[in-house]
């Protein structure tokens, strides 16, 4: 089937579901442009806020090791990755669950292979949002499963050297996988003009340089509360609902639920350069 083909019966079957009444999952990729800038933590947050919000969540972990989502909320899933594709178990059964309802499944090394990775996600998880904690490989690409997801969104802080660790992400993401459109989060902002700043930035030169629509995913402000929550093993979404960055992760997941439906593009397998830009 050609590109032109899988677009237009991908949109079909989302229009058909829309009006039948039911809602086509929305996958979302969370990419961390870099280390530390609390990509896992981005995923957890969300996750704990759309289930707040009575959304059935799956979040899918593939980073794994000490800071992994499944070993921050203490979880252990009763079932592998091939459990699931095998048809052994559901994602229901196979996932654990956290204290805030949200499902977690870890995606081991070998789970990230085109073989085994080739699942149909939607087919897997009947919920209303799939959120992949997803770890790029060494050429800066998305496993098969985060390369199903509707939105990719690449997290930085508005530092120099993360932003431009940023924008190397969004080109390498870009050629490998022909994405036409991408969503940039800004996490630890001093404030939101300085997060509108670096957005309107990278949208400018995403725009003039890769022929890219890069759109605003949201900001997180720094918050003396998350690394306390982090501590407790809980999110500050559930431990401290009114703090700055509680308040700004239920504002990003309520806008998720609601951004536009887009097309997704086959891959593409071309390397790119690094790029360079002001901060």
């Amino acid at each position: 089937m050609n590109k032109l083909v899988s677009d237009q019966a991908d949109g079909l079957r989302r229009l058909m579901a829309r009006h039948s009444g039911a809602h086509p999952t929305r996958v979302v990729a969370l990419v961390g442009s870099s280390p530390m800038v609390g990509a896992t933590s981005v995923a957890l947050n969300l996750g704990a806020a759309l289930a707040q919000q009575g959304k059935e969540v799956l979040l899918l972990d593939e980073t794994g090791g000490a800071q992994s989502a499944c070993a921050i909320w203490n979880i252990q899933a009763t079932g592998v990755w091939a459990d699931v594709t095998a048809q052994r178990l559901s994602l229901g059964a196979a996932a654990g669950r956290a204290d805030c309802g949200v499902l977690v499944m870890p995606i081991a090394e070998a789970d990230r292979t085109p073989d085994s990775g080739s699942a149909d996600l939607r087919a897997l998880f009947q919920g209303q949002v799939l959120l992949i904690d997803a770890r790029l490989d060494s050429d800066g690409a998305l496993s098969p499963l985060a390369a199903q997801a509707d939105d990719v969104v690449v997290i930085l802080r508005p530092q120099a050297a993360s932003i431009t660790a940023a924008y190397a992400c969004i080109k390498r993401l870009h050629y490998v996988h022909a994405l036409q459109q991408l969503r940039i989060m800004i996490n630890g902002a001093a404030s939101l003009p300085e997060a509108q700043r670096v957005q309107s930035n990278l949208a400018s030169t995403g725009s003039r340089y890769l022929a890219l629509a890069l759109e605003p995913a949201g900001c997180v402000v720094t918050d003396p509360h998350l690394p306390h929550a982090h501590q407790l093993h809980r999110t500050v979404v559930e431990a401290f609902q009114t703090s700055p960055a509680a308040v700004d992760f239920r504002r990003i997941a309520t806008e998720l639920l609601v951004w536009p439906w887009r097309p997704r593009t086959a891959a593409s397998h071309s390397q790119c350069a690094v790029a360079t830009i002001a901060v």
